[in-house]
């Protein structure tokens, strides 16, 4: 029986054999195949495991191989393949045999810290490494019982939940025997199929939009970009309700589908951010929400570290990433932004290797209108340079704005005017959207093609438009000196607002309203007013 763990690096990881080799000579333990500071203290752990499980520790000089020698092997989860290597090569001489002969034998994947009594401990990363050892051909795995729902999250393998070192070897024993003699489907995962269904979660009482109360045109974009997958910008000064309200913007998305809800748990448990839901379940079921601090890193952001962490960009994938105060990130950090707007994914490039994280999210931004704030406020006063403004402005660019087709200006609602008011209620806008998305998978044929990543070839046939609203389109385009980009991205949004009407053709109102939305003021231009 072969014995096979996994070692984490980047999105896909490595599978690492694990061998023991037993010789005469002074009692001894060294482990090879640079290994860090955990993995080398795994000899001492073992040994106090195997005494402690009531087995014979081998009294010879043990060498334990981890290859590919020249992956650095990281944390605690080779204790007990270490340990069941060591015991395996001890009891198993025909198992030595059968190598030697050059008969192939299975391969089992094993994971687990291991307690001086000998107990097993969950680790982090099962959802990877199974993944990464079934497209390597391992279906045999033996696992903490802890990990074993997240284990069994990938159908197609044998997934064997132990909860001391003892019961792992009696496993262990069994498929060498051929007692177990190989995989079966594991059960299928939840929340749900593949299907066009939308599903939501219940309403969390802080994230209702009734109490957003004064900013009609905010949630009006914020209901268009949870339907057509849209990014945007909410500038405004403080104290106007954006960040409030974009904190909402999860209550509008529906759950995950299963593919995104996979690749979202994998990249969860690649980075140890992995928490067990309200209802228990190990396969995340809602979109991320990552909100960043300010003075994040461009490494925090994108990934990277010795073995390719996750970053932020990466952690919001399948849901949201937004960024408060976004004038206030570093220059290098927002620009790092743009490549993964475009493609879906991030590519995390270090010495030795690489890694390719999916990377596929919707970008909020909330920004002041200047370092102080109060820039075109009633009733305030900017204290602010002219010059101070264009530099606090510019960390933005030009290229990353107009990847953002939905801008809102959001000014101070009258409290007089509010008092009293009702806001939106969050269940029409979810009817609302899931009316819409439902349009955009039946138009597709994809769960994950939304109208903002319609692909530029696919615009004519998918954006069927009026005439009149064509000829606005291409007039507002060629006043405003607008990039393709932006006037594809003005076309998106046009969809997106039809969809939500439920009507098939694109009218010149949905045009309008678009570019309303592309617009920094908020208001149609002065030569489109009449037209």
């Amino acid at each position: 029986m072969e014995i096979v763990s996994f070692a984490q690096f980047g999105y896909e990881g490595a599978i690492v054999k694990v061998e023991a080799d037993l010789r005469r000579g002074i009692p001894s333990v060294a482990i090879v195949g640079l290994p860090d500071g955990a993995v080398r203290e795994a000899r001492d752990r073992m040994r106090a495991a195997i005494v402690n499980s009531g087995f014979d520790f081998p009294r010879e000089r043990i060498l334990i191989n981890l290859s590919p020698a020249g992956l650095k092997k990281e944390g605690s989860a080779f204790d007990l393949p270490i340990a069941l290597a060591v015991l395996h090569a001890a009891e198993s001489a025909a198992g030595a045999a059968m190598t030697e002969a050059g008969i192939h034998a299975p391969s089992v994947m094993v994971l687990g810290e291991l307690e001086l009594s000998g107990i097993v401990r969950p680790v982090r990363g099962i959802l990877p490494a199974v993944t990464g050892g079934i497209d390597n051909g391992v279906r045999l795995f033996i696992v903490p019982e802890s990990n074993r729902a997240e284990a069994e999250i990938i159908a197609g393998a044998r997934i064997m939940g132990v909860s001391t070192l003892a019961e792992a070897a009696l496993r262990l024993r069994a498929l060498s025997s051929g007692e177990i003699d190989g995989p079966t489907p594991g059960r299928e995962p939840p929340p749900r199929e593949m299907t066009r269904e939308i599903v939501w979660s219940p309403i969390p009482d802080n994230g209702r939009y009734e109490d957003v109360k004064g900013q009609p045109r905010l949630v009006r974009a914020l209901e268009i970009a949870a339907a057509g997958g849209h990014h945007l910008i909410a500038y405004g000064p403080p104290g106007c309700g954006k960040t409030l309200a974009l904190r909402r913007f999860p209550s509008l998305l529906p759950d995950l589908d299963t593919e995104t809800a996979i690749e979202v748990t994998r990249i969860q448990g690649i980075a140890g951010a992995r928490e067990r839901d309200d209802e228990g379940s190990a396969l995340a079921s809602r979109p991320p929400f990552r909100e960043p601090h300010q003075g994040a890193s461009l490494e925090g952001m994108t990934g990277g570290g010795r073995n390719c962490r996750p970053g932020e960009i990466s952690l919001a994938h399948g849901g949201v990433l937004f960024l408060d105060e976004a004038a206030l990130f570093r220059a290098s950090v927002l620009q790092a932004l743009r490549t993964p707007l475009e493609t879906g994914f991030v590519t995390v490039s270090r010495a030795l290797k690489s890694g390719t994280f999916p990377a596929r999210f919707q970008l909020l931004l909330a920004v002041n209108p200047c370092p102080c704030g109060n820039f075109g406020a009633k009733d305030k006063v900017c204290t602010c340079l002219p010059e101070s403004i264009d530099r606090y402005w510019k960390r933005l660019t030009a290229p990353l704005l107009d990847r953002i087709d939905l801008r809102v200006r959001v000014d101070e609602p009258d409290p007089a005017a509010i008092t009293g008011q009702a806001g939106t209620r969050t269940e029409d806008m979810r009817a609302r959207i899931a009316r819409a998305r439902r349009a955009q998978i039946d138009r597709s044929g994809d769960d994950h093609r939304l109208n903002a990543v319609i692909d530029s070839g696919l615009l004519e046939s998918m954006c069927e438009t009026e005439t009149s609203a064509r000829k606005l389109l291409e007039g507002y385009a060629r006043q405003r000196g607008i990039s393709g980009r932006g006037t594809h991205g003005i076309l998106r949004t046009a969809r997106t607002i039809a969809d939500l009407a439920g009507e098939t053709l694109i009218s010149e109102r949905h045009v309008r309203e678009a570019i309303e939305f592309r617009s920094w003021d908020g208001l149609m231009p002065d030569f489109l007013l009449g037209s």
